[in-house]
């Protein structure tokens, strides 16, 4: 399935391989490069094209599941699942969220300063990623 190939993973990087997985399925679902009702690669594929254990993919899968983000069909697959009515209709943010996004952002930008980067920057490359994802 060409999706795995779409998941970024990097053994160098710190961030524990199945965070960096999760996140990545989400980044792919977000930008929709993954739609509603894409069947996700086996676990046992995954692990393969990824060079990783399958139990780690097994324990993402799992926890997209428990998050009601996919669902798997016994002897057919994992498949991204449609956001349930409560969440598509809860669309407005709470001040909790508003809060811990803004935090959220400043450490981003923070952290790109650091790396040389101007918000300006930091905005055109999360425009780019976006797009990409499309």
């Amino acid at each position: 399935m060409a999706m795995t190939n779409a998941f970024d993973i990097d053994a160098r990087d710190p961030t524990p391989l199945y965070a960096q997985l999760e996140r990545a399925i989400r980044f792919a679902i977000a930008t929709g490069r993954l739609g509603i009702g894409d069947q996700l690669p086996t676990v046992r594929q995954l692990a393969v094209n990824l060079r990783i254990n399958a139990n780690t993919v097994a324990k993402v899968y799992a926890e997209l599941e428990r998050a009601g983000v996919v669902e798997t069909r016994r002897g057919v697959g994992t498949f991204v699942r449609e956001p349930d009515s409560k969440t598509l209709t809860s669309r407005r943010r709470t001040a909790a969220q508003e809060q811990r996004l803004r935090v959220l952002s400043e450490r981003f930008l923070a952290e790109a300063n650091m790396l040389g980067f101007s918000p300006a920057e930091v905005v055109e490359h999360l425009r780019r990623r976006v797009r990409e994802g499309e």
